[in-house]
């Protein structure tokens, strides 16, 4: 590509020296090159089909709204949002209570209850107490168990209790210490027996109705 000045020099014009640099800066501040020229144009152009474009995928988009009631679209997309929310509710309280079961059944093999049935209620009791799940331990079961124990000792098993009913088939009736009661007379059930808070009470009764218990 030419410059002015050799143009000029082509049309026998002869520039001198002291004004070159002012007739280059006059032609930058006031012409551009062709080659710009085609830049530009091609830069102009490409903006221009980029917006043609994003322009008619907005029409066609609009288009699709023709018709619709935008009150019905934005119920449509709250009760989407709603059953999203009740669907990741739902999937959290299942994990939660798959968890908590998990803790229960591990926390409980500590403990001895007198029947199946006896330790099916008392699972139920703490579910429906609403003792809360936190890193793997549930928050107060110990205090839990021990008020159920103190209500219901008869659905539990301890080791004295266990102890005695050994000692009682083995060496037969255990005395109860001096001062201590024994049970009213009459013939007690099995339930009745394990109820019985004093320990000691509770063995003497133990051995004397043994066959309950064998």
């Amino acid at each position: 590509m030419q410059n002015i000045e050799a143009i000029l020099k082509e049309l026998g014009i002869e520039v001198p020296e002291d004004k070159k640099s002012d007739l280059t800066k006059k032609v930058s501040e006031n012409y551009v090159t062709k080659a710009e020229h085609d830049k530009k144009i091609s830069r102009a152009e490409s903006d221009r089909d980029a917006w043609k474009e994003k322009a008619e995928t907005a029409e066609e988009t609009l288009k699709g709204f023709e018709g619709i009631d935008p009150t019905q679209v934005q119920k449509q997309i709250d009760d989407y949002k709603e059953k999203a929310e009740a669907a990741e509710r739902d999937r959290d309280q299942k994990l939660y209570e798959r968890d908590f079961a998990d803790a229960l059944k591990a926390e409980l093999e500590g403990t001895k209850f007198s029947s199946e049935g006896a330790k099916r209620d008392a699972v139920s009791q703490i579910k429906e107490a609403g003792l809360k799940l936190k890193d793997g331990k549930i928050l107060g079961l110990t205090d839990f168990l021990a008020q159920m124990k103190e209500k219901d000792a008869s659905a539990f098993v301890d080791e004295e209790q266990e102890n005695a009913l050994k000692n009682a088939a083995h060496f037969g009736p255990v005395t109860a210490p001096r001062g201590q009661q024994t049970p009213p007379g009459g013939t007690k059930t099995r339930e009745e027996i394990l109820s019985i808070k004093d320990r000691a009470e509770r063995q003497k009764a133990i051995s004397e109705n043994i066959s309950l218990f064998q």
